[in-house]
């Protein structure tokens, strides 16, 4: 998978005996989250979610890789479903924003692929929303064009 990264800005110095702010400790744990994702690392993903998880991701039985999760296995687990069920050269994520606010973090960007299975390809916009507790995800919620997912799923000839 390709992810272009956004321009992020240089943290504030912080004297060496202070705690990072919520916000410094949240965009720490987002960029580890999106180089294990990057990497396909399922062993670090589920350390870095939650033992529970609010996991949000409009449901689509078509889809296989998208359905209710709720343990940290389980969202961990996500990658790997989409890696192999789909073509991992043809995947693309491209981040525009990435917003911190305490412990909650947006990126906004542009992702697509293509379906191991049909050929056909996906693409859109996607904004995923982050809540850092404690060092862990504890709420992941996507917002992607699914119904170009779901189109891409389909077999043509059915």
């Amino acid at each position: 998978m390709s992810v272009t990264p956004p321009t992020l800005p240089t943290p504030t110095a912080t004297p060496a005996d202070a705690a990072p702010s919520p916000a410094d400790a949240t965009r720490a744990v987002v960029q580890e989250f999106l180089a294990a994702r990057l990497a396909g690392d399922t062993a670090r993903l589920t350390a870095l979610f939650a033992d529970e998880v609010d996991w949000l991701l409009a449901e689509n039985p078509a889809v296989p890789w998208i359905r209710p999760r709720s343990t940290a296995a389980e969202c961990a687990s996500q990658s790997a479903e989409l890696m192999e069920h789909t073509v991992p050269e043809d995947a693309r994520a491209s981040v525009d924003a990435f917003l911190v606010d305490g412990v909650d973090a947006v990126l906004t960007g542009h992702l697509s692929g293509t379906v191991r299975a049909t050929g056909r390809s996906f693409e859109g916009p996607f904004a995923l929303r982050l809540t850092v507790e404690d060092g862990r995800i504890t709420r992941h919620h996507l917002y992607e064009n699914s119904l170009s997912i779901a189109e891409a799923v389909r077999d043509r000839t059915r």
